[in-house]
């Protein structure tokens, strides 16, 4: 393996496209997982900088009453109005990134994981050695924002649409799980590419 670094692979996924279910599969492979949707919530957690610059850009309207940002009225602002969107990205996606590097270049194990759903476009393309994406249908995807977030089939075609599609996705892939079928079948792709991945980090 590189003594100057380890081996990194950005885990990314549309939404709804089971993300979190691989990472965690990851995980009990033993790989370090840092996931970048875990440090977004850290990073505007009462008394942080990010949070009183959202306050101050989006209204007291983005702050729940118990100070935590109100994230369905968030998500609600920001999939509504592009200009929100990339406001909000320019408070987060900065710390995000810096969160990210730490959490990263104190990690061990063979290799990385490191889940970044807005990979494409991101800084953090450039960070990771590979992009594995997690790949489905999207009516799947639909199917499963209904069913776990009680999403109008509206917003969630919305949703959809506001973030890279999955022809995006599909194009920096160096690797690609498909989450269409069982989570035997996930597994079994996991498997294999922690091997791969392994053989790799010992280069």
């Amino acid at each position: 393996m590189n003594s100057e670094k380890p081996f990194r692979i950005g885990l990314t996924g549309g939404i709804a496209s089971g993300k979190s279910v691989v990472a965690d599969m990851f995980k009990k492979l033993g790989v370090p997982v840092i996931d970048t949707d875990i440090i977004a919530r850290e990073v505007v957690a009462p008394g942080q900088p990010a949070l009183d610059e959202i306050r101050a850009r989006f209204g007291d309207a983005m702050i729940a009453t118990d100070g935590n940002l109100d994230r369905g009225a968030m998500r609600d602002a920001i999939f509504a109005d592009d200009d929100a969107r990339r406001d909000l990205e320019a408070i987060l996606h900065p710390r995000i990134g810096a969160h990210t590097r730490r959490q990263a270049d104190a990690a061990e194990g063979a290799y990385q994981i490191i889940v970044v759903p807005l990979l494409v476009g991101s800084p953090l393309a450039d960070y990771v050695d590979r992009v594995l994406v997690v790949d489905c249908e999207e009516t799947t995807q639909i199917d499963r924002l209904l069913a776990r977030d009680a999403e109008t089939r509206e917003q969630a075609q919305r949703i959809l649409a506001a973030q890279a599609s999955r022809e995006q996705r599909l194009a920096i892939a160096d690797d690609v799980i498909n989450n269409d079928h069982s989570l035997a079948h996930v597994r079994d792709q996991v498997d294999d590419l922690d091997r791969k991945y392994r053989r790799l980090a010992g280069r």
